[in-house]
């Protein structure tokens, strides 16, 4: 019984105690917020008190704007600074930029040039080796040329004779009183002439007989169809142009 009425005895103390602190905290609370109402309120009045002072006082306005003005120059001559260093800076910039660009624009034309001249040296060098080619050219159909008059004439003069006793019976039987007659060439001294009068004047290329061209070649050129007489003159015969 003792032991229970000391805990019923501590525990209404502890109990009490609460209800004490609560009211304690509730109060200070109370203070608290009286204490920022009273300081609002000191504030608030210090700072229309303020105005009103400031309102009323022309030196006081001349010198506040003063000063704002001097706060806004300074702000303003900051700004000022860093966009003439970044103006600078972007100067500096655009300048190597341009210098750049004159560089890349010089080394441009330098190439265009150098590629030109390779063209035209290229050029020069493929007609060089043409004109030379053509030339080579030139040389192997002479040099063929000259073989196939070589073996012409070599086989005319086998095969077709000059008729040399046929001529010297003909003089016997002249008169001395005559003229002794021309000189005959050989069939291929007709061909040579019929073919360079061909090359030379390809417009004109009728050659005019004489006594020199012996009529039974004149007749197997032309029956074998490699000479051709002139329409109008039958004493002018061409050479049939085969190239053609």
């Amino acid at each position: 019984m003792p032991r229970m009425n000391s805990w019923m005895n501590v525990r209404v103390s502890g109990s009490r105690w609460k209800r004490n602190n609560n009211s304690i905290r509730k109060k200070t609370f109370k203070k608290s917020k009286v204490s920022e109402q009273a300081n609002t309120y000191k504030s608030g009045t210090t700072d229309r008190i303020r105005c009103q002072i400031i309102s009323t006082n022309p030196e006081v306005l001349l010198t506040l704007g003063k000063e704002e003005l001097q706060k806004v120059k300074k702000d303003l001559e900051m700004v000022l600074s860093t966009v003439q260093s970044r103006n600078k800076k972007l100067k500096e910039d655009l300048e190597r930029e341009q210098q750049w660009h004159d560089e890349q624009e010089k080394i441009l034309d330098a190439l265009k040039e150098i590629e030109k001249n390779m063209e035209n040296e290229v050029v020069s060098h493929s007609k060089k080796r043409a004109l030379q080619k053509l030339k080579d050219e030139i040389l192997k159909v002479k040099a063929y040329k000259e073989e196939l008059l070589n073996a012409l004439g070599v086989f005319l003069e086998e095969h077709f004779p000059l008729p040399e006793e046929d001529g010297r019976a003909k003089k016997k039987k002249k008169k001395k009183s005559e003229e002794p007659d021309a000189q005959l060439i050989t069939l291929h001294e007709i061909l040579e002439i019929l073919i360079n009068k061909l090359l030379r004047t390809p417009h004109e290329p009728y050659v005019t007989i004489n006594d020199s061209f012996w009529p039974p070649y004149i007749e197997l050129l032309l029956r074998w169809g490699i000479a051709l007489r002139h329409p109008e003159d039958p004493d002018r015969i061409r050479l049939e142009a085969f190239h053609q």
